[in-house]
Order: structure tokens, then C-alpha cells, then sequence
């Protein structure tokens, strides 16, 4: 089994995250290299791929407080592919998150 070789960082609280949830994100180079780090939020294909990159490769909790917002997460979440430890972790730290999870995936 491969191990998820990268720092897990997730947020302190979710009330913190407080990112832009409309118009145009560009993520800057830390997280996203690809060269196609403009992420329109009003296009839901875009948007899940802004939050698992960020939640992917987040340094610290300041980019997760940019970029990420605290209702889109929680919606989002069932949805978003994360490594298997990322999203233990996030999901042992607010226990709502697997909720949410769990609540899609019994509709």
C-alpha cells in the first residue's frame, strides 16, 4: 500500500475557512503549477477541482482559510476525490464531514 507522502494540514476550525465562494480564483503557484490556476467558482466542475487542490497542497492553515469556505466545503465533501489519510484526518478533526458523507451516500 502507498503512503500519502505529502504534510497533511488541515484547518484548526471551519469557521475560519472564509475564501471567495463566487467569480474567478487564481491559486498561486504553491498550489497550483499546472499553469491553469484560474478556477471559476460559478462552474461546479471548477470548483471541486479548486478545493482538492488546495485541500491536496495546502502548506499551512493560511491557505486553506483563502481559499476554502467553511458551506461550500461541507456541500462539496461527498463529492471531492482526497487520498484516503487526507480525508481520515479531516474527517476525524470535524466529525460533520463524514455526516455529510454518509448522508449523500445513504440518499
Amino acid at each position: 500500500m502507498r503512503r500519502y507522502a505529502k504534510p497533511i494540514v488541515v484547518a484548526d476550525d471551519l469557521g475560519l475557512l472564509r475564501g471567495q465562494t463566487t467569480g474567478v480564483v487564481t491559486l498561486p503557484r504553491h498550489l497550483d503549477w499546472s499553469g491553469a490556476a484560474d478556477y471559476n467558482l460559478d462552474s461546479s466542475g471548477r470548483i471541486v477541482d479548486l478545493y482538492r487542490t488546495v485541500l491536496i497542497e495546502a502548506t499551512n492553515a493560511d491557505d486553506l482559510h483563502a481559499f476554502l469556505d467553511q458551506m461550500v466545503l461541507t456541500r462539496l465533501w461527498p463529492s471531492i476525490w482526497l487520498p484516503p489519510e487526507l480525508r481520515r484526518a479531516w474527517e476525524q478533526r470535524f466529525p460533520e464531514l463524514r455526516r455529510a458523507a454518509s448522508e449523500v451516500s445513504a440518499a
